[in-house]
């Protein structure tokens, strides 16, 4: 191939794994408005639900760890294509459940596809980065972050004029015309060489990467807890409507979504330090306020200021993973993600279990502290500025 055919080959595999993204934040945010309605139908409570997501969680991290051995020795760009096409399928058997021991089934199983695409997905961005020449990973994130606010913002009204399953199999159909559209331009991404593939992958003993990797589980958990909460604290502590309780997650993806776009360029002129401060104060600051909220829409709308806070601290994390001083890039992303995807995967389960005893608000504001807290090791990003 000769090297102007290298760029928009390039620009077909970047655009590529943007749709990968915004297919998940669809997915993943069209399965907001259903969990009101999947409590109702399986009848669980809050506790039992948070069991529940304890084995979505659990399922997605045991599957990071195969997606990435899966990385190494066939690529990014297979392993995304085995993981995403049983994922576009998921909401549909959620939709379909009514019994509590199928539901621990079909959870774990969507997070185990939600696992394995999210590494898929980041590994396949850092592919695509290191063949452009410059960074795009806000920007796939942004596209995420819109997918999550179309599914959260049409999923209520979807489910209310037409069902929740004949609102999950209309999610699915959508899904799967963009996977199909993208999916022959999918990066390959790099592979170990045949005499690298016995070796154990094992993780790194530099202590900077897990304090990375931790403040990366508590921005994920404060993620977690909107993606997974937002919805049943409307509904069941500010007496919102079906068609309204989506809009909490709609509001947060879609101003995360559109300040991502912007990521690249602000972090450009600010610096990774200061965006990350002043986003963890933004964050912290709007979170209490939902967390005080006596109103819906009042909460609604400091969800979306939060999202704007909480845009760039995962991307500024992400490459402060990838620029760890004597570490390799893939190795330090793995831990970072892996780790990270904790918060959003099993924290939102513990949050299942205090809330029955001292309710959302108070687990809202909890997490305000805890990002203000955070504003505190901004320092620690400096390295993301790195080329």
């Amino acid at each position: 191939m000769s090297s102007s055919d290298v760029q928009p080959a390039i620009q077909f595999d970047r655009w590529a794994v943007a749709a990968m993204f915004l297919v998940n934040g669809f997915v993943v945010g069209s399965w907001v408005p259903q969990i009101p309605s999947f409590v109702a139908r399986v009848g669980i409570s809050e506790f039992t639900l948070g069991l529940l997501i304890f084995g979505y969680g659990l399922g997605a991290i045991c599957t990071m760890a195969l997606a990435g051995q899966l990385i190494s020795r066939i690529g990014s760009g297979k392993t995304l294509r085995l993981f995403v096409v049983p994922f576009v399928c998921m909401l549909p058997l959620t939709a379909l459940t009514s019994d509590v021991w199928v539901a621990v089934i079909v959870l774990a199983m969507f997070g185990c596809f939600v696992g394995g695409m999210d590494v898929a997905m980041n590994a396949n961005v850092v592919a695509v980065e290191k063949q452009l020449g410059r960074a795009v990973m806000s920007t796939s994130h942004g596209f995420w972050s819109l997918g999550g606010f179309a599914g959260g913002s049409l999923g209520g009204i979807g489910i209310q004029t037409f069902g929740s399953f004949q609102h999950a199999i209309i999610v699915a159909v959508l899904a799967a015309a963009v996977v199909a559209l993208a999916f022959t331009h999918i990066n390959e991404g790099a592979v170990l060489q045949p005499k690298d593939t016995r070796r154990r992958i094992t993780w790194p003993k530099q202590p900077g990467i897990y304090i990375v990797a931790a403040m990366a589980l508590l921005c994920m958990s404060a993620e977690g807890s909107v993606l997974n909460w937002s919805a049943l604290y409307l509904q069941n502590e500010l007496t919102a409507d079906t068609a309204t309780v989506g809009f909490a997650f709609a509001g947060f993806s879609g101003a995360m979504a559109l300040t991502r776009f912007c990521g690249d360029g602000i972090r450009n002129h600010f610096g990774s330090v200061a965006t990350f401060r002043w986003s963890c104060i933004v964050a912290a600051l709007s979170m209490l306020v939902v967390g005080l909220s006596p109103w819906a829409w009042l909460a609604i709308t400091a969800f979306a200021l939060c999202g704007i806070g909480m845009a760039n601290l995962v991307p500024i994390l992400f490459s402060t993973a990838g620029n760890q001083p004597g570490l390799n890039a893939g190795v330090s992303l793995s831990v970072v993600t892996t780790i990270g995807h904790v918060g959003v995967l099993l924290v939102p389960s513990v949050i299942g279990f205090v809330a029955g005893k001292v309710g959302l608000a108070s687990i809202y504001i909890t997490v305000a502290i805890l990002i203000g807290a955070l504003s505190l090791m901004s320092g620690k990003t400096a390295v993301a500025d790195a080329e």
